[in-house]
């Protein structure tokens, strides 16, 4: 049976620092826009305090978290257990987005692994934390963690990134405003 807390305790936190994995929704506002779900991992996730939690937004095709947040700041967070006992946990929350040029993205950066090609990072203050009981979750093994995605934004390098950012960055898909400053290119 599932429950709520009002607070990640030590054994919800505990959970979450083990997993590899996360899942982020957001929505926006119109009925006709476009759900978001994404996938993230690369250690890319920290706890910020009982109710507030942060993630890494990293550079990738799509801007529609973003997007959602910066319309209406709704924003679900899920991890579940893919190993040992079954468990899913849910943060209900209201996200905020912080750009390079916000006065506290370089403190919550340092609570981070170091990461090339961050665009943001997501701030959730928690409105509501649950767990259900993830018996329908299957069995699966971590590897390791991909190599692609920090390969990529090694081979684009500091002004590739910003100009797909400036590119790919300024709208979501149903036409939402997305970064709102963009990086500038590394030589400027």
């Amino acid at each position: 049976m599932g429950k709520t807390y009002p607070v990640l305790d030590t054994r919800l936190r505990d959970f979450i620092a083990s997993q590899h994995l996360f899942f982020v929704a957001t929505a926006p506002l119109s009925g006709a826009g476009r759900i978001n779900l994404s996938p993230k991992g690369l250690d890319s996730f920290a706890i910020l305090d009982d109710r507030t939690v942060a993630y890494l937004d990293l550079t990738g095709s799509g801007i529609e978290t973003i997007a959602h947040l910066r319309e209406n700041a709704r924003i679900v967070i899920m991890l579940c257990a893919f190993d040992g006992p079954p468990l899913i946990v849910r943060l209900h929350g209201r996200g905020e987005v912080l750009e390079p040029s916000h006065p506290q993205f370089p403190s919550l950066l340092s609570r981070f692994p170091p990461h090339d090609g961050v665009r943001s990072i997501i701030r959730v203050t928690l409105e509501r934390i649950s767990d259900s009981c993830g018996y329908g979750v299957p069995l699966y093994h971590f590897n390791s963690e991909r190599p692609q995605l920090p390969a990529w934004v090694a081979r684009k390098g500091p002004d590739g990134i910003a100009a797909y950012q400036r590119e790919y960055g300024a709208r979501s898909i149903d036409g939402l405003p997305g970064l709102l400053s963009p990086l500038p290119p590394a030589s400027a």
